[in-house]
């Protein structure tokens, strides 16, 4: 069997430390870990859900959704996943956090569809009371990655009891053998406009800065990693006031959260594109043990945008954009209107 995880790589690394100019080479041997994020946009089985607004994603809803479509769209998505890591030497990722799924049957389609189920992968989700009823949810292999605890975590506005949305997942589990903790977000839209709307993101926001300290309570030294579609650009409110996140690892310090994120988005790389603008909203942030150049327990190493020209929109009025499934109610036949992203995590082989 393929193994993405445990492959030993030998790569010549040139890191520049952050306290001091000296530059450190030298050739060793490293254990890699591709931990990645993607909103898949709109992964719908083709059977009516009940109590759920599922009805454009059926076989005689608006878009003409059926199973040559389905099955298309679950191909694309395991092709994404076994070429995004594949320049660090891995076929797909060890862990991959989802978002704009349907259901746990979807997962399992997806996991044992060809590309995917040599990879042995597992599932962690809970169905989230969002109403069009897209979750998030989690998949793993489970050779590499043991999970040891999964929950949900709902997120609540008490000025608006009618606010529904996607719910919060915390998965620990073992990681080789250390211990990571990993939450996945779909955090609320931007719909009604991004200043009216940001006050239900920085509520999504303390959710998950309020999950990081419980789990920091238990081990202060907790590996943690936030992903997900976070409806917010790295340099926006939620992010730096309310989850705290920190751009620059030089500033780091024990209880601190690193967005790798915050200077490609200073760069202007995106992961979504939305009137000829581009916005990082899917994003990877990491807590600072995970971060640091001693590479004897997995460490960041790398953090990238998966946009790789597959993914791109070839021609048209979206040209340049990501090369997705939909528009409006127009079959493309693409990947999805989001980019995946990743981090790679590195560990000296002893």
């Amino acid at each position: 069997m393929h193994v993405a995880f445990y492959r030993l790589l030998t790569i010549l690394l040139f890191l520049v430390l952050h306290f001091n100019t000296q530059v450190f080479s030298q050739e060793k041997k490293f254990k890699v870990a591709c931990i990645g994020f993607y909103n898949v946009e709109n992964l719908f089985d083709t059977i009516d859900q009940p109590d759920v607004f599922d009805e454009e994603f059926l076989p005689g809803g608006v878009n003409l959704w059926n199973s040559q479509k389905y099955y298309t769209k679950l191909d694309r998505i395991g092709e994404v996943m076994t070429g995004m890591c594949a320049e660090f030497g891995a076929e797909a990722p060890v862990i991959l956090g989802l978002s704009e799924i349907e259901n746990r049957y979807v997962l399992e389609d997806l996991i044992n569809s060809p590309r995917l189920k040599p990879l042995n992968y597992g599932i962690a989700h809970f169905d989230s009371p969002d109403r069009r009823g897209v979750d998030v949810g989690l998949i793993y292999q489970k050779d590499h990655f043991r999970v040891e605890n999964a929950r949900s975590v709902r997120l609540y506005d008490s000025s608006d009891t009618s606010f529904l949305t996607r719910d919060q997942l915390v998965v620990t589990g073992m990681l080789d053998d250390e211990r990571v903790s990993l939450i996945v977000n779909h955090w609320p839209s931007r719909r009604g406009g991004e200043k009216r709307s940001a006050p239900k993101r920085n509520l999504a926001a303390d959710l998950t800065r309020s999950i990081v300290d419980s789990l920091q309570k238990i081990d202060p030294d907790s590996k943690i990693i936030i992903m997900g579609d976070l409806n917010d650009d790295p340099n926006n409110e939620s992010l730096l006031r309310h989850l705290k996140t920190k751009g620059k690892m030089a500033d780091l310090k024990k209880g601190d959260l690193y967005n790798p994120m915050y200077n490609m988005h200073k760069e202007g790389i995106g992961s979504l594109a939305y009137q000829d603008s581009w916005n990082l909203f899917d994003q990877m942030i990491v807590s600072q043990p995970l971060t640091g150049t001693d590479f004897s327990s997995f460490k960041l190493y790398k953090s990238r945008v998966f946009n790789d020209k597959m993914l791109v929109q070839k021609e048209g009025q979206y040209k340049g954009y990501p090369f997705r499934t939909y528009v409006g109610s127009n079959y493309q036949g693409g990947y999805s209107d989001h980019f995946p992203v990743y981090i790679v995590l590195i560990k000296e082989k002893k």
